[in-house]
């Protein structure tokens, strides 16, 4: 896919254009890189605004997104009508959708770069290596899959253009980004073409199904209007169904709102539409402040905020409705803490606030305000892998069943204030939660860490120093 807007589904309604995604282009191998963007026509649309729809409520009152494209649950990933054969699947397919490939094409110091992602994965290297870039761009892709705007999204686009990127006469440039989300569909592509300068627009989208389809494409054909012009299949009295898309939302998630789902065609573009935004939705970038952690807090909804300010909020709920994985969250804050640990407990204050203490035995409790900054890092993480979407701030989708729900900690800086024990307590514990297929890491860790990354079974590391 570049910049250009590309060709549409009218001339490649089964196999992928050479000037949008190349037909070499697929989760083995590296794209080419783009430069700038130009664009050559489309009709306007209604405000993005008018096109989201408000999440239902979920179990225990947990609302879903409110402003985000809800997922109906008659199509995709539970619709049996139009499915491909069983017979012709020769791969298992994963149960729970799971971005397994990140494509930076061209992404700021990024080019041609295809990661391969595992259950646990770790990008390794030194300062100014990418590997911060390399987590941004994976969560940017799981907010526009949840519905957020493209501004939302890249407040500061011009910082992720290359930078010898050079523009073209009408002084547009631009950067790509895609990923692979594998499931019960198969692998399925998504590849975004994202026009930075001089105004922030996607201008070219491609997904891609398992045997090379192309079931979507966009182009801008206007500049001067904020839409692109958007191609699916439909396999119907009509193989392809054209209409107008906001150029600041992904088509991706806005098409179990858009189409019917009444042919087999429209079946098997919404399943791999839905499977993309499922796989990017179950994404939660954690980044705890220890800072933000000391002081004692309001009880409340108890869903633990990226800065985790909220811990012990979070911890008085996981007590009372969560016992079982509060006792393991104990276990893991005494191999991690220093002293001896023989609970975590919530004390209510005269005030109305909580706070958490690390249970000492007979001893006094000791409240988390006095732990280091490294042990709050390490409680904070640990308590995330051990809950799930549902006791976590994030896109939460009420319309998957709970059993099928999954989570993917993004974590740029893992190590950060963590000594080696603290480190190697948390890899185990990931990858041992994460081999139920619940449970997905992306993260980042310096050099020194890399090598105790590498020793731990099960976690894959991305070197991106080399």
């Amino acid at each position: 896919m570049d910049l250009t807007g590309g060709s549409t589904l009218a001339r490649t309604s089964d196999t992928p254009s050479s000037d949008v995604v190349p037909s070499s282009v697929r989760s083995s191998s590296a794209h080419s890189s783009a430069d700038g963007s130009s664009a050559d026509g489309s009709s306007a649309v209604a405000p993005a605004s008018a096109a989201r729809a408000s999440g239902p409520s979920g179990p225990s009152g947990l609302r879903g997104s409110g402003s985000r494209a809800s997922v109906p649950e008659a199509r995709g990933p539970v619709a049996a009508e139009g499915r491909v054969a069983a017979a012709d699947r020769v791969a298992p397919r994963a149960a729970r959708p799971a971005v397994t490939e990140l494509r930076l094409s061209a992404f700021a110091g990024h080019r041609s770069a295809v990661h391969a992602l595992g259950p646990v994965t770790l990008f390794a290297g030194p300062s100014g290596s990418g590997k911060s870039t390399t987590l941004r761009a994976y969560e940017a892709l799981a907010r526009l899959g949840a519905g957020d705007t493209l501004d939302e999204v890249f407040p500061d686009a011009a910082d992720c253009v290359p930078e010898r990127a050079r523009p073209d006469a009408q002084g547009r440039r631009g950067f790509r980004i895609g990923c692979t989300v594998d499931g019960p569909e198969g692998p399925v592509h998504l590849d975004v073409a994202v026009q930075a300068e001089p105004r922030l627009r996607i201008v070219g989208e491609r997904l891609t199904g398992r045997d090379g389809r192309t079931l979507l494409a966009t182009a801008l054909r206007d500049p001067g209007r904020p839409a692109v012009q958007a191609e699916w299949h439909t396999a119907g009295a009509t193989p392809v169904t054209r209409a107008p898309l906001p150029d600041d939302l992904l088509g991706t998630a806005l098409l179990p709102l858009r189409v019917a789902g009444k042919t087999r065609g429209q079946l098997e573009v919404l399943a791999a539409a839905e499977q993309v935004v499922v796989g990017l939705r179950s994404a939660f970038a954690c980044d705890p402040r220890p800072e933000r952690m000391r002081a004692p807090v309001p009880p409340g909804e108890g869903r633990l905020r990226r800065g985790c300010g909220n811990l012990a909020e979070v911890l008085h709920r996981t007590h009372t409705d969560c016992p079982r994985r509060h006792h393991r969250l104990a276990a893991v804050a005494g191999a991690g803490c220093s002293g001896p640990v023989t609970g975590l407990g919530v004390q209510e204050l005269p005030e109305g606030t909580v706070r958490a203490v690390l249970e000492r035995g007979g001893r006094p409790a000791t409240p988390l305000g006095r732990l280091g900054d490294g042990e709050l890092r390490y409680l904070a993480l640990a308590l995330t892998l051990l809950t799930g979407p549902g006791v976590l701030e994030m896109d939460r989708i009420a319309e998957v069943p709970d059993a099928m729900q999954s989570l993917t900690l993004l974590a740029d800086g893992l190590d950060r204030g963590l000594d080696g024990r603290q480190l190697g307590e948390l890899l185990r514990l990931a990858t041992d939660i994460a081999a139920d297929g619940h449970v997905r890491v992306a993260g980042t860790v310096g050099e020194r860490s890399a090598g105790e990354a590498r020793r731990t079974p099960g976690v894959t590391v991305v070197d991106l120093g080399g």
